[in-house]
């Protein structure tokens, strides 16, 4: 996966039912870092943040996919938009 995206980062942070506070937590990162970004007062994160976020998640039990690539087990993907 290329760069996380804000929607992707709350909607995966949904699925495995954390607050912006316990993901700010397991990355090691301040919560204002995860909740700037989701509400997209913040544009971007640096890649040691991002880094720590995506891998946080993936602890969890989250799988980033690239496009066209299957997930393995139960869950949801975005479909390719026109």
């Amino acid at each position: 996966m290329d760069t996380l995206k804000r929607t992707t980062c709350k909607a995966a942070r949904a699925l495995v039912e954390l607050t912006a506070a316990q993901l700010a937590d397991a990355a090691q990162v301040p919560v204002d870092t995860v909740r700037s970004f989701e509400s997209g007062r913040t544009k971007t994160l640096n890649r040691e943040n991002e880094n720590a976020i995506k891998t946080a998640l993936e602890a969890a039990g989250i799988q980033f996919l690239d496009a066209g690539q299957v997930a393995s087990g139960p869950g949801v993907a975005i479909k390719g938009r026109p």
